[in-house]
């Protein structure tokens, strides 16, 4: 999540997961209630790397309701661009993380919304302070905000999160997600061949924000993943260290674009080093 980054004079980090919370709600409505039958889609990096209509209209909602809301705050998207603020947060948004798994009508899809302070367009220059990951299929929403801890609320009521207590890494229950370039894909297959014997399975759920809220809730043990950017971890990463999860990257506990893993507190050492060194051999290759 980056290094400690002062929070601006008067900031209210419930506030901020309230606010979170809420439009997160509207995008999810959106997407769901409003997906066509027949999705336009285009590419991105990519052929096997789509973008749909409805991630474009969630992000112009998210962008409205947030500019309603926060109107001095930044806000950046994945989708285009963003904008300045000059209240020192900025609201880093994905408007459907898990576009693949939403084009194909896989129930595993998120909207995700975090307040963050720095500058979430340079690693280790941000930490997000409060944010909300919102499955709108399942109904399930895990929202935290900084020193607060973590929570999920559904139907049923709100309950708060924990890590698990898993401490043998040969029984742990890991997930992961690949890149869309093929020659990145390749690499890390690579990794996951020596990784898969060294631990109890492997998850590939398609969402980088509810691998990160699985860790949280206790669904898995670990995650990891290459290639993420701020708006695919910022509110997962939040949620899963309030629940006492221990968030890191390839050299300490900054993730970056080379490599993002959580994990429980009892496994996160011996985790860190099983990731890092296979991603260094494999994915990112001698310097």
């Amino acid at each position: 999540m980056g290094h400690a980054v002062p929070l601006p004079t008067g900031t209210d980090p419930a506030g901020l997961e309230d606010v979170a919370c809420a439009v997160v709600r509207a995008a999810g409505r959106l997407v769901v209630e409003e997906r066509p039958a027949q999705l336009a889609v285009s590419a991105k990096s990519t052929l096997t790397d789509p973008v749909t209509v409805m991630d474009q209209r969630s992000q112009e909602l998210l962008m409205t309701l947030l500019g309603e809301r926060r109107p001095d705050d930044g806000f950046l998207g994945e989708e285009h661009g963003g904008t300045t603020g000059s209240s020192g947060l900025t609201w880093v948004v994905d408007p459907i993380d898990g576009t693949v798994n939403y084009l194909y009508d896989i129930p595993a899809y998120a909207v995700s919304v975090a307040a963050v302070t720095g500058d979430p367009s340079r690693a280790g220059d941000w930490q997000a302070v409060a944010g909300a990951v919102l499955n709108p299929v399942a109904g399930e929403l895990f929202h935290a905000h900084r020193g607060g801890g973590a929570r999920l609320t559904t139907a049923a009521g709100t309950r708060t999160l924990r890590a698990t207590a898993a401490t043998d890494l040969a029984m742990a229950l890991v997930g992961t997600g690949f890149g869309y370039d093929p020659e990145l894909r390749r690499r890390q297959a690579a990794a996951l061949l020596e990784l898969l014997p060294r631990v109890r399975d492997i998850r590939r759920h398609g969402s980088a924000a509810l691998d990160l809220c699985g860790v949280a809730c206790a669904r898995l043990d670990g995650y990891y993943e290459t290639g993420l950017n701020a708006w695919d971890r910022a509110a997962g990463e939040l949620v899963a260290v309030e629940a006492g999860a221990v968030v890191g990257g390839p050299d300490g506990n900054v993730p970056d674009r080379d490599l993002t893993w959580a994990a429980a507190s009892g496994l996160a050492e011996d985790f860190a080093a099983l990731v890092r060194d296979l991603t260094a051999r494999h994915v990112r290759g001698p310097d």
